[in-house]
This record gives C-alpha cells, sequence and structure tokens, in this order.
C-alpha cells in the first residue's frame, strides 16, 4: 500500500482524513506543511499531520492530494505539538485548531515566505536585443537599459520607469530577452528611533527584574503581583533587553486590542529591534507580515492578544501575559481556548519562562504559586513614590443617586475639577439605561429573541440587545397600555449627559464600545485625554485596564453591587478585580488619588474585606470558600452545551448525553442538565451539562470516550453542542 498522509482539515469533525500523496511525489512530505487536496467539491489547503502505511479506508477510495503547498513544516516542532496537544485537551477538531493558529491568508494558501516579482536581463544577447527592438520602441528601449547591468529587479525598482511597465516586461519576456523568477523578501522592518531609556528601579523591581532574568533559558512560572501603577511595564521591558542580548524573542500577550497601542508605543519607544504587533483588528495582509516576521526572526518582539500565542517564533525565550486574571484570554466561540494557560504549557515545551502580571491575579494564579512560593514576584509599592490611592465607601441608602450620582459623588467630583485634577466615572452598562418601562402596566421591553431586556440608546433613537445585537426604534408610548414609557437606570450614555449638564464648563470624553468603534478613535480620544483636554472620563472596562492617567485624581465606581449576590462561582472575583483595576487608575501621578464606591450595601463582606485587607486578603478568603465548595483550582470541570429551536431538544440530547456519561465507579460527578442561567438567546434555547472531577485525569479519559459517543448519536444532528474545557462562565 502507499504512504498515507493524515491530513487536518477545517471542518469541524473530530478526525484527520486519509489522502493518498499527489502524482508523481518523489519524496515523503515532511508532518507540519500544507496540503491542497480535494474535500467533497472544493479544493481545501489541510495541514499534514502524520504519514503512515495504513488506513481504515481501502486505497482504491482514497482521494490522492493535489499538490504540496510547501517545502518546509509552517510549524516549528514545538508550535506544532502544542497544538496537537491543544486539540485533545479542549477536546477541539485538530483541523480547526491548526486554522485558528494560521493568519487568515496561510490558511487559504498564501505562500509561508514573503516574496517579491524580481526580473533580470538575459546579457549574452543585450545587443541582439537592443538592434532587434524598432528605434520607435523607447520605452521597450528605457527597460533594456534599466536591466543592462544584469542584476535582478524588482517592481520597486522598475516602476519608476513608467506606468505601463509591467507590459513592456511581458514583451521582452516573450522574446526571450528577460527571465523572471520569485525571490525571497528579506527586506528588514522599518524601526522606528527610540527616545526612552531605562527608568530607574525600586529594589523590589529590580529583585524582579533579577529573577526573571535568572530563569531565562528554564521553565518557570512567574507570577509579577504588582499593585496598580507598581511599575510591571518597565520591569517587561528591562527583562525583555536581556532576552533580546541572548539573541532571543519575546512574546507579550495584552488581554484587548485597546489596550495594545499603548503598550506598542512604549515598546517602540525604548527598542530599536523590529516589533510586529498580532490581534484581530488587522487587515490580513497586516496579520500575515507581523506572522512571518516571528517566523523567521526578525521581529525580536511580537505584542498581540489572544491568538498571538499561536505565533510561531524562530527563537522563543520569553513570555509575557500582562492582566493574566482577565477573562479575555479565554476564548469563549468555537476553540475555546485559553491563552494565558496555553502560554504556560507553550514556555514549558520551550524550556523558557513565563510572566503572569497582574494587580489582582486570578485565584487560580494565587493557588498556583502558594504551592511554589520562590515563583511569586511581589509589588507591594508604586512606583516613583505615588501613594495607593483612598477607597471609601458611599452608601446610597444614605445618599439617594440623582441620574446616577449621589451628593457626596457631585461635591468630589466639583472638588477635583477645580483643582484642575481629572475624574473618572466607571460604569460597565453602556448604553443610555438597561430597560425601557411602562409606570402604568409594568411592560419592560423585551428583546424577542433572547431572555433579556432591550437597552436604551438614546443618541441613535434605538433599542438593541446586548446579547444578539437585536434592535427596533425607540418608542414614545407602551405597546400594551399606550401610556408614556421612560427609560430606568443608567449606562454610560445617560451618565455623560447628566455630566454636561451639572459640569458643563469641564471638557467630557466617552470610552466605550459605541463611543469609540471605528478605528483610530479610541487613540484620538486617548490623546485627549493625556493631552488634558478633557476633565471628565465616563466608561466601561475599556477605561479600567492598564491605561495610565497620571492627572486622574478621583475615581467613582457608580455602581458596585453587580456581581455581589450572583450564583456564578467567579462573580466575586471579577467584581473584586474590577474594582480595584479601575480604582488603581487614580493617583498615578503627583496627585493623590481617591476613589468613591457607591453601594447599596457598604457591610457586605467582599467589600469590607477589600477595603480593610486588599487583594490579597480577600483572595485567600475566596480561595478558602473555594476549596470548601470544591470549585476550581480545587478541581477541574468542562461545561457541555447544547443550543436547539426548542429546549426539550436541547435538554433531550444532554441527558443522552448524560446517560453515556454515566459510568461504574467514575470519579466524575455529573450534574444537569439544566437550562442555561439565560435559557433563550439569538432565537436558540441553551441547556447545560457539568462534568466534575477532583483532578484532570479522570475527566479528560471520560470526555475521550464520551465525544465519540455523543457525534454518532442521531440526536447531535437536531442540536449545536459543544464541550468546554475549564469554563470560566457557566451560562
Amino acid at each position: 500500500m502507499s504512504r498515507i498522509l493524515r491530513i487536518a482539515i477545517d471542518t469541524p469533525l473530530r478526525r484527520l482524513f486519509d489522502y493518498l500523496p499527489p502524482a508523481h511525489l518523489n519524496v515523503t512530505p515532511i508532518p507540519g506543511i500544507r496540503i491542497e487536496v480535494p474535500f467533497g467539491r472544493r479544493r481545501v489547503i489541510g495541514v499534514l499531520i502524520e504519514v503512515t502505511d495504513h488506513s481504515e479506508v481501502p486505497e482504491s477510495k482514497l482521494r490522492r492530494a493535489y499538490q504540496l503547498v510547501d517545502n518546509e513544516p509552517v510549524f516549528d516542532e514545538h508550535l506544532f505539538n502544542l497544538l496537537q496537544w491543544s486539540a485533545q485537551y479542549y477536546r477541539h477538531p485538530i483541523g480547526e485548531v491548526c486554522a485558528a493558529a494560521l493568519p487568515g491568508a496561510l490558511a487559504r494558501g498564501a505562500a509561508l515566505t514573503a516574496s517579491r516579482e524580481c526580473w533580470q536581463l538575459n546579457r549574452e544577447i543585450f545587443a541582439q536585443a537592443q538592434a532587434a527592438l524598432p528605434r520607435n520602441a523607447t520605452r521597450l528601449h528605457a527597460l533594456l537599459n534599466h536591466l543592462s547591468d544584469g542584476a535582478w529587479h524588482d517592481a520597486t525598482s522598475l516602476s519608476g520607469i513608467y506606468p505601463e511597465w509591467r507590459a513592456g516586461l511581458r514583451t521582452l519576456e516573450q522574446r526571450g530577452y528577460v527571465q523572471h523568477t520569485l525571490k525571497a523578501d528579506t527586506r528588514p522592518i522599518d524601526v522606528a528611533s527610540p527616545q526612552g531609556t531605562p527608568l530607574k528601579l525600586s529594589g523590589a523591581q529590580q529583585e524582579a527584574v533579577r529573577r526573571i532574568v535568572d530563569r531565562v533559558g528554564q521553565f518557570a512560572t512567574l507570577l509579577l503581583h504588582g499593585v496598580t501603577g507598581s511599575g510591571k511595564t518597565e520591569i517587561y521591558l528591562q527583562a525583555i533587553d536581556a532576552v533580546l542580548q541572548r539573541g532571543a524573542q519575546a512574546l507579550v500577550l495584552a488581554p484587548e486590542i485597546a489596550l495594545t497601542p499603548q503598550l506598542v508605543a512604549r515598546f517602540r519607544n525604548r527598542f530599536s529591534h523590529p516589533i510586529a504587533v498580532l490581534h484581530s483588528g488587522l487587515n490580513d495582509s497586516e496579520r500575515l507580515s507581523s506572522w512571518r516576521d516571528a517566523r523567521n526572526g526578525q521581529a525580536r518582539i511580537v505584542i498581540g492578544t489572544r491568538s498571538a500565542i499561536f505565533t510561531a517564533f524562530k527563537n522563543l525565550g520569553l513570555i509575557i501575559v500582562d492582566e493574566e486574571h482577565d477573562a479575555s484570554y479565554k476564548q469563549q466561540e468555537g476553540f475555546r481556548y485559553s491563552a494565558r494557560d496555553l502560554a504556560i504549557t507553550r514556555a514549558q515545551r520551550h524550556g523558557i519562562p513565563v510572566v503572569l502580571g497582574s494587580a489582582t491575579p486570578s485565584l487560580e494564579s494565587m493557588w498556583r504559586v502558594r504551592q511554589k512560593p520562590d515563583d511569586l514576584l511581589a509589588l507591594p509599592d508604586r512606583a516613583g513614590g505615588a501613594q495607593t490611592p483612598t477607597l471609601k465607601l458611599v452608601d446610597l441608602r444614605q445618599h439617594a443617586a440623582n441620574q446616577g450620582l449621589s451628593t457626596p459623588v457631585m461635591m468630589s467630583i466639583r472638588r477635583h475639577l477645580d483643582a484642575n485634577g481629572q475624574v473618572l466615572l466607571y460604569l460597565n452598562r453602556r448604553g443610555f439605561a438597561p430597560v425601557l418601562f411602562c409606570p402604568s402596566c409594568g411592560w419592560s421591553a423585551p428583546c424577542p429573541r433572547c431572555d433579556a431586556r432591550l437597552t436604551v440608546h438614546q443618541r441613535r433613537h434605538k433599542l438593541i440587545c446586548h446579547h444578539c445585537t437585536y434592535e427596533q426604534p425607540l418608542r414614545n408610548e407602551c405597546p400594551s397600555c399606550h401610556a408614556e414609557v421612560k427609560a430606568v437606570g443608567q449606562g454610560t450614555e445617560r451618565i455623560e449627559e447628566t455630566l454636561q449638564k451639572i459640569y458643563p464648563d469641564a471638557p467630557l470624553v466617552r470610552i466605550d464600545r459605541d463611543s469609540v468603534s471605528r478605528k483610530g478613535e479610541l487613540d484620538a480620544t486617548l490623546a485627549k485625554v493625556h493631552a488634558g483636554e478633557a476633565k471628565l472620563l465616563v466608561g466601561t472596562q475599556m477605561l479600567s485596564k492598564g491605561h495610565h492617567f497620571p492627572e486622574v485624581s478621583l475615581v467613582v465606581i457608580l455602581d458596585a453591587d453587580q456581581g455581589l449576590f450572583s450564583t456564578e462561582f467567579r462573580a466575586s472575583e471579577r467584581l473584586a478585580q474590577s474594582i480595584l483595576q479601575v480604582a488603581g487608575r487614580a493617583g498615578r501621578g503627583d496627585r493623590p488619588g481617591e476613589v468613591l464606591i457607591q453601594t447599596e450595601y457598604p457591610e457586605h463582606p467582599l467589600l469590607q474585606r477589600l477595603l480593610n485587607e486588599g487583594y490579597i486578603g480577600f483572595a485567600e478568603a475566596a480561595l478558602q470558600e473555594r476549596q470548601h465548595a470544591h470549585w476550581p483550582p480545587f478541581s477541574r470541570i468542562a461545561l457541555l452545551r447544547a443550543e436547539a429551536t426548542t429546549l426539550s431538544v436541547a435538554t433531550q440530547f444532554l441527558h443522552k448525553a448524560r446517560h453515556l456519561a454515566q459510568q461504574p465507579h467514575s470519579k466524575v460527578k455529573i450534574f444537569g442538565p439544566a437550562p442555561a442561567p439565560m435559557t433563550r438567546r439569538a432565537g436558540m434555547h441553551r441547556a447545560q451539562l457539568l462534568l466534575h472531577a477532583n483532578s484532570v485525569g479522570p475527566l479528560q479519559n471520560l470526555l475521550a470516550s464520551l465525544l465519540p459517543q455523543l457525534e454518532a448519536l442521531p440526536d447531535a444532528k437536531k442540536v449545536r453542542w459543544s464541550v468546554d474545557v475549564d469554563p470560566i462562565e457557566l451560562f
């Protein structure tokens, strides 16, 4: 039997596909290369996983691959193995995993290395060519003369001769005077001249850099736990500098695109080395160029969001995960991987250190360093002598809020504005109001496709669902009783309107997904803030992460009660992180910082612990609660989700899944099926089954045996189902 090529194809099927090698292929293909194959009626690009002598399909029924796309593997050995491991661990089709790891252009067959068209004159017949061309063919003669040096010339060299030079070259090629080829494009990346110099480090910062650099060349998971404003980025910069001096590359992950511009600016201001940027906001050619530059080693530093963890490197020496606690590192659709966890796994495979940085580390990371205290790098103080802001609770039971703002808050805002400070108001709820309500009959505007209310967007004059994007025109009267309706509650748009009325003399900017949706708007808005052109800042989580606003002296958290009584086991952790992250924007410069937290539950243990014991005190108590309740990190969980046009179909599928999953003496507990907390979303009804185990082994063993059985169920064709290993949201 011929050698069989086992190929991963971008399809939801959890399997490899067997093909015969392309006709007249004289060498055995190397795993990791891309191959063009027939798939149904289409021609697709797949990744060769292995070459074998056996197939379950008779050779007579195997189709033959068309051609090899590459001569060398797309992925290095470590990354190739990581992708296969990820497919197994997250129980996702290997073809979709490989596709997710490639820039879109490469997945569609673009060349692995950048190339440029080049043309060269056949010098032996130069005189003959000159004589053969008509004397009045001035443009062809101009091309010949330009090429007469015998060197290879690219489009840049030739485009200045005359606009239609390509047509002339085709004529010369057809007559055999000029030859044409593709050459590797090795032109250097443009590098800005750095202006910045390393800052003077505190003793704790020096120790952190030393311990990171000492681990270069060996695997270590280091948690850089520094209070907001403690200078974590400067530690990244100086640790990376040491790695670059050893000839290696560095990968820096940021949780959101919104944070990458200022991060990139700081790195380009410090390093003369080429820097590549990778995130979903880039177009295909930009993403491909950055990926190639990292793979060939030209880009010494790569800064990117979640998917950048799959970037190919020539010599990776250090991985940094900034704001490692952030939920954005977990992919919520399709291939549901955790970039933070894969960063640790990848570092282990490369034998290099990974630094997890945060002012509010995840409980998983806090628990990890509890087992290995030497892996904790602590920065308890702010850099440059800046003081930690004071946190105060504003009891809304004693100080009623007017349009979301209590009297103590309004007085404090005026005081800080009069002192020429900037004020940041945080409300993680965009739009004008969360509900359109009828006081007469109690009707509130529902989303027809979700179990949710439509959000009022006053400026766009629309009601919009923030879960499925359904929208309809904003109405003035109730459809049930025709009474006048009103917007209830506050969103960032309403807070903006209120502030403009109360403080008309204070320039204001709003930063949320609605106000800075276009490319470049966020950068322009942040530039206003840094230039002092905006005194009031209103925003959602986009304002809470990583930004350095040295003139912000007051931070107001308008609604701290979201998450206080949630049944979601991570809700308290996220609320504590959110409060302290946004509070950390205050007092980062010379001005002392003040933080006001509006709440109707000032005695709540979570708020009291944050005020009195800080994040470490909160984390210790939260870990004890997790341990008693046996939630991660003291257990491992997976969530089997199903959605269908009716809830009964989804739950019926999960009941059969539960039956298949129940095994004698199993160490995995099964809970459900139960409707998802938001049962109907985007017109589909959702249910879920929770799998819970003491350790990863029993859970993975169960999933390995269960998923093939689920795929074989007739009911599997009636539902859209997925498995989420290590879910961060149980919804």
